[in-house]
């Protein structure tokens, strides 16, 4: 039994695609077990750059199974657009299935994602207006409607119908918007479901089959810790569990499956939307380093803000998910500043603290305290396959965070390619 969780260590887009494109290689099923397509992922193999939302990093890869749980929201447009845009690849569709218990996006959810942040104002939280927030509320309202449900005609019909009365009250009455037709709803979805019926499946027998006959199982997070539902930095938040702690809710496993957790960091920070972000470069530092790794969010096109690697953050991530290994990202990028700096601890009302508070206002008002280390911009590292052959200010940037995370580095990237992968 091995059951591998990849999980992102900050506020997503850390690159978490290559190391399940990498790790699929070697495992038997690839399981996303939270979000839906709100957060993309971008993974370059062979120099053919492939963009996903919705299906798992792992498709690429032949003769594996893929499977989307219950945890994720699916928009089922998405999944079959995703889907033809692969086929065009020669990639083999029949490898993927969709949970009967995962809860379906629908057009109420994305107009009141819309009319919400709207209505928010300056006080807007940022979200990707894909509808995962309202499809999550739905879910925890018990009013929510089921892959399983939508692939039964007469049944969805019925819900669809229970459903509209309330939601289009909330979108007139509430946020000024104009009454959804349900008929028209009803007949979209239900050529969705006609395409979709073959994959939806009790997919949870499956895993559970997979690790009792001692199959690798991958599981796969979407977006990252820090924006978690519980242990992120509320409110700036997604509405689903992207821990490791939440596939055992999200896939249906127990704790005991999980051998093996591995954080996907970038070798600085970025984040999308609203919210505390102590190690921010708002300046130049920040522009070059948005322009050397190419931020700019895969769903939104959202330029990224930028600040230096937080270890606070970090140690934080590594105690919630129980890491053991990190993969680290964008070594080429940081290399590329004259000086680098590592923020080590914060200062809060002048006194240094080594945690990461939960409270926002305090959040914005810790001040970081850096450690600093030379650049190697004068060498190409793109190439590199070995730890020991990188620069040496390289090996003693990422032999410090090791040092202080206490979570040993397994994967170092060197560039955007599988290839360009460094292992431990």
């Amino acid at each position: 039994m091995a059951g591998i969780v990849v999980v992102g260590t900050q506020w997503g887009d850390e690159g978490k695609g290559k190391y399940i494109d990498i790790l699929s290689g070697d495992s038997d099923y690839i399981v996303r077990y939270s979000g839906g397509n709100n957060a993309g992922r971008t993974i370059i193999s062979e120099g053919i750059k492939y963009s996903l939302h919705l299906l798992p990093s792992g498709i690429l890869r032949k003769d594996k199974i893929c499977i989307l749980a219950n945890g994720v929201v699916i928009n089922p447009a998405v999944f079959l657009q995703e889907m033809d845009y692969l086929n065009n690849f020669n990639i083999d569709m029949a490898q993927i299935f969709i949970s009967d218990r995962a809860h379906v996006v629908m057009p109420w959810h994305i107009y009141l994602d819309n009319l919400q942040e709207q209505a928010r104002g300056k006080a807007e939280l940022g979200t990707t207006k894909r509808g995962n927030g309202p499809a999550y509320a739905d879910k925890a309202n018990r009013s929510g409607i089921r892959m399983g449900d939508l692939v039964d005609p007469e049944y969805f019909k019925e819900l669809v119908h229970e459903n509209i009365e309330l939601q289009n009250d909330l979108i007139v009455k509430i946020y000024g918007g104009n009454p959804l037709d349900a008929d028209k709803i009803i007949e979209e979805y239900s050529e969705y479901a006609k395409r979709l019926k073959p994959y939806v499946r009790d997919v949870n027998f499956m895993i559970h089959e997979a690790l009792e006959d001692r199959k690798i199982v991958l599981f796969e997070g979407s977006q990252a810790t820090l924006l978690d539902m519980d242990f992120g930095t509320y409110p700036y938040v997604t509405s689903s569990n992207p821990i490791a702690g939440g596939v055992c809710t999200g896939a249906g496993v127990g704790p005991k499956m999980i051998t093996e957790v591995l954080g996907v960091v970038k070798a600085y920070v970025t984040r999308l939307g609203a919210g505390p972000f102590v190690t921010e470069q708002d300046n130049e530092i920040g522009r070059m380093l948005r322009e050397y790794g190419n931020e700019y969010g895969s769903t939104t096109g959202r330029a990224r803000r930028c600040g230096w690697l937080d270890l606070v953050m970090l140690k934080y991530s590594a105690r919630i998910n129980g890491l053991t290994g990190l993969c680290m990202n964008h070594i080429d990028t940081i290399g590329k500043l004259d000086k680098i700096k590592l923020c080590v601890a914060y200062k809060l009302n002048g006194e240094t603290i080594d945690y990461y508070p939960s409270s926002n206002k305090e959040l914005n008002m810790c001040e970081p305290v850096y450690e600093e280390f030379e650049g190697w911009k004068d060498t190409d590292i793109s190439r590199v396959k070995r730890f020991s052959a990188l620069p040496l200010a390289a090996q003693k940037y990422i032999s410090r965070i090791e040092e202080l995370i206490r979570v040993p580095v397994k994967y170092v990237g060197v560039g955007p390619d599988r290839e360009q992968t460094i292992t431990l």
